[in-house]
């Protein structure tokens, strides 16, 4: 069965994005059809996922190519719930991005390239998590950055084009150094098959082992965020509209930390970094949250925290024990979904107060107590309140590090709990200002001067790729409707700067967005619920990723590679 449905969660979503592209003059076809296919997605992951548990690893020769020559599609424990946790997520917030653009009327702008992109984005994520050789992962990264591009960018701002170019001058490094590191493993081994490079790269002299598993490392460091690699994830995510900036948040970071945990348990199990690795950890934790809790943007505060937060992943991974990994992947599955839903949240702030700067904000909590209960459910979670699982995550991490015993992890133990109470700290602040505090306590000066910047930063032209000074000039029939969009949207959104202590009107959020949050907020309850079977399902994959022999063993079965 595995044979059948490997190739699906990818081969899906880029033949639905080959029809959302034929149907994008037909948005409620287009839209249509991305949600039916990610729905089709999400089905084949728990599938593939029930019988991962049930019957051990499985791989996929594509095209019938003999084993190492062919692609290889590796499905086990640890591949099929990061692909259904990712399947779950995209679902969610391609219903938020729906309901916006219904809600923004953006049947009539140049975004109907948003459906297939996003299509593309999610089958290179899957690829990625199936992907059984270094040189198809590093395939599936290069799809899905390239999707990114696109949705990064998407409306032409300059605050967006200059946090596009950021993000792809960063991600064009990482990928050089990733590919340059696939070609001399190839030269060291002979192969970039994953299971066979298992057995081979243990043959190389330490020195080149060592080398090889840095490059990997620093390339992959770079995608998933890991300090001193993390500086541009803070100024890029931020701009990109909310469902984009929420499933960036919650997917692409993890893809890269799959990788290192891939790599690091498959290819170079001797742990000769995990030292480097554990002080990373405690960086990348440290510098996050700090950055976070120094925030009065909600967007740029949630960023600082996803960076800190990565830091628990890696904590996981350096330990290299069983409990450390099994703590590592709950962790990652856990954070997936609340991070996406607190970035959808994000975008429910900015619609319904007008900005995600918290000292412009209040009142949310008694003028909208829906999104006040959407907020703090994914919010303490984050911060890690028992006994959601947020906790329990945390807890079996610090359990592995204190089981481990050295300087080192006691040390990460400490820096785990610091990081807890400062994400709390920072995401209390949030629900104490922008939800309980009275509009009129916000400071007048402060919210005249920024608003009135907004207003005039969103009818500035240069700002508008498809807008010019000269209203003579000629301009395609696609910029004309970009700009009559533009023109809605300044005359419904833009408003006068407020009066000290005036309370900003409010629109009614759109049923289809706030569904779609709600949903995934109770997704990250439901994590709660159902974490004792989620963290023995982790503790299986773990095992397996220590083990070694099932994933070696489902590609090339009973001979040696």
């Amino acid at each position: 069965m595995i044979e059948v449905l490997a190739p699906l969660p990818v081969l899906l979503p880029l033949l639905g994005a080959a029809g959302a592209l034929l149907v994008a003059r037909r948005p409620t076809f287009q839209r249509t059809l991305s949600t039916v296919v990610l729905v089709a997605v999400l089905a084949v992951s728990v599938a593939l996922l029930f019988i991962a548990d049930a019957e051990g690893a499985g791989a996929v020769s594509v095209g019938g190519w003999p084993v190492p020559l062919g692609i290889v599609l590796v499905v086990d424990r640890l591949s099929a719930l990061m692909l259904v946790v990712a399947s779950t997520v995209a679902l969610g917030v391609l219903v938020f991005a729906v309901g916006q653009g219904a809600a923004d009327g953006s049947e009539e702008t140049p975004l109907s390239i948003f459906h297939p992109t996003f299509l593309v984005l999610v089958a290179g994520v899957s690829n990625a998590f199936l992907a059984g050789d270094l040189f198809n992962l590093y395939v599936g990264f290069e799809i899905l950055l390239m999707a990114s591009y696109v949705l990064l960018t998407l409306g032409g701002t300059a605050a967006r084009i200059r946090g596009g170019i950021t993000y792809i001058v960063v991600s064009l490094t990482s990928s050089l150094l990733f590919l340059a590191a696939i070609a001399l493993v190839y030269a060291a081994t002979g192969t970039v098959n994953m299971a066979q490079l298992a057995v081979r790269l243990g043959e190389l002299p330490e020195g080149t082992q060592l080398l090889l598993q840095s490059m990997l490392l620093v390339a992959f460091g770079i995608k998933a965020a890991v300090f001193p690699l993390s500086a541009w994830l803070p100024d890029s995510y931020p701009t990109a509209p909310a469902p984009v900036t929420a499933v960036f948040a919650g997917l692409l970071t993890k893809v890269g930390v799959y990788a290192i945990i891939r790599t690091q348990t498959l290819l170079f199990p001797g742990g000769a970094l995990d030292d480097v690795l554990m002080w990373a950890a405690l960086a990348t934790m440290l510098v996050g949250i700090l950055g976070a809790v120094a925030q009065s943007d909600l967007r740029r505060m949630l960023s600082f925290t996803l960076v800190s937060h990565i830091g628990y992943m890696v904590f996981g991974i350096a330990l290299g024990t069983a409990a450390g990994l099994a703590g590592a992947v709950f962790y990652v599955a856990h954070h997936i979904a609340i991070q996406t839903t607190l970035f959808l949240v994000a975008g429910l702030v900015e619609r319904q107060g007008g900005t995600t700067a918290v000292d412009r904000l209040g009142g949310l909590a008694r003028r909208s107590p829906l999104l006040a209960v959407l907020f703090f459910v994914p919010a303490m979670n984050l911060a890690g309140i028992p006994p959601l699982s947020g906790f329990i995550g945390k807890l079996g991490l610090l359990e592995a590090g204190v089981a481990e015993g050295s300087a080192a992890a006691y040390t990460l133990v400490a820096g785990g709990v610091v990081t807890s109470l400062l994400t709390l700290l920072a995401v209390g602040r949030v629900w104490t200002r922008a939800f309980w505090r009275s509009p009129n306590q916000a400071p007048a000066e402060d919210t005249a001067a920024a608003a009135a910047a907004d207003a005039t930063q969103r009818r500035r032209p240069s700002d508008d790729l498809a807008s010019t000074d000269d209203d003579d000039r000629p301009r395609t029939p696609l910029q004309d409707a970009w700009r009559r969009h533009t023109a809605v949207a300044t005359a419904t959104e833009v408003e006068t700067p407020p009066a000290a202590g005036a309370v900003r009107a409010l629109r009614p959020l759109p049923r289809t967005m706030v569904g779609a949050t709600a949903a995934l907020a109770a997704l990250t309850v439901a994590l709660t619920v159902l974490a004792g079977p989620l963290y023995g399902l982790a503790d299986r994959a773990a095992n397996d990723l220590v083990d070694r022999a099932p994933y070696v063993s489902s590609v090339f079965g009973e001979e040696a590679p």
